[in-house]
């Protein structure tokens, strides 16, 4: 005879066996997700094409490197075309490509107009057009870039608060004038500063992204304003030169100097730390990498014909400090990406 206790404990025992031979069966059920074998597909042996502006910077490296780093795992080849800052070259560089038909081109414009109508041709002809940072009349597939309007605002802002007391005199480098990036930027600053009567603009002069264009313009406006209270520039990558005319003039510190740039650690955060430059603002090119390799996973699967996807992926934005240069996420390290 079993006791009560004896009849749980078997009742249990039992339980437990139930469930151990049933097991089995539900672990060998597995089920199949529907969709990664069609998106495997989608990118196996596809070819990127990349135009860059320029390669040997922080910015076109970065996004080469995060761009391959994403999408190479998946059967993906990423080619680069440099024009070397030459815009004949680049226009030549993706005609070439758009005759190769690979499923999708990166293109950095160096203006608003000189690759539109081959952007508009390579979509016609089922090739996906990403465009970064710089971008052009024609809107394609996808934009990934700042906001330049906001850069422009939150420069001007800082050199107004640092121009408190002082002079209120201030200059303005800009960049290439054909430039997107430099136009929207400079409506950015205009809109500012139209609320703040009391700047005043001594000089607005295209630098070309050219450091050492840069650095001439400065060292005049220094001259001619020697109680000068901020400059905004337009990249940072060019004003290495606009800082260098303000350290030789003996006025670092005194003139506030505000930019933008990737937020690489050799360049822009070793100059905010040294003082060079007082505000960067990162458009943080790992992360504009990332967006762009995922705009392109998602088009090449979407299915979607090219000229009918059009979309933009917005930067985030990170104003770099003497605060926060050292943090590992305000700066990162190229060779990190090309790990």
């Amino acid at each position: 005879m079993f006791n009560t206790k004896s009849r749980v404990a078997a009742f249990f025992v039992g339980a437990g066996l139930a469930a151990c031979a049933a097991a089995p069966a539900f672990a060998q059920q597995g089920l199949d997700e529907p969709f990664q074998a069609s998106f495997k597909k989608a990118l196996e042996g596809k070819t990127i094409g990349y135009v860059p502006v320029a390669m040997n910077f922080d910015l076109t490296e970065g996004w080469f490197a995060g761009v391959k780093k994403e999408l190479e795992p998946y059967g993906v080849k990423v080619v680069v075309r440099d024009p070397n800052w030459s815009t004949s070259a680049g226009a030549q560089a993706l005609t070439t490509l758009i005759s190769e038909k690979p499923a999708a081109i990166i293109v950095h414009n160096p203006d608003v107009q000189t690759y539109a109508k081959l952007m508009q041709r390579a979509e016609k002809e089922g090739i996906y057009i990403i465009q970064v940072n710089m971008g052009s009349v024609y809107r394609s597939a996808a934009f990934v870039g700042a906001n330049w309007i906001e850069i422009g605002e939150r420069n001007a802002n800082a050199v107004i608060k640092a121009c408190q007391g002082k002079s209120n005199k201030v200059a303005i480098v800009q960049g290439a004038l054909s430039a997107a990036t430099s136009a929207y930027t400079l409506k950015g600053v205009e809109n500012v500063f139209a609320k703040h009567p009391e700047i005043k603009v001594v000089s607005s002069q295209a630098a070309d992204w050219d450091a050492a264009k840069a650095k001439a313009i400065t060292q005049t406006v220094l001259k001619q304003n020697p109680d000068l209270c901020g400059i905004v520039g337009f990249w940072d990558g060019m004003d290495i030169g606009t800082a260098a005319a303000v350290k030789e003039a003996g006025l670092t510190g005194k003139v506030f100097v505000a930019t933008s740039g990737g937020g690489e650690r050799k360049g822009a955060c070793e100059l905010v730390k040294s003082g060079a430059f007082d505000l960067d603002v990162s458009y943080d090119v790992p992360t504009q990498a990332a967006d762009m390799a995922g705009m392109i996973k998602w088009l090449l699967s979407s299915g979607i014909k090219p000229s009918e996807a059009k979309g933009s992926i917005y930067t985030t934005l990170t104003d770099i400090t003497k605060d926060n240069a050292d943090s590992q996420t305000a700066c990162w390290n190229l060779s990190d990406l090309k790990k």
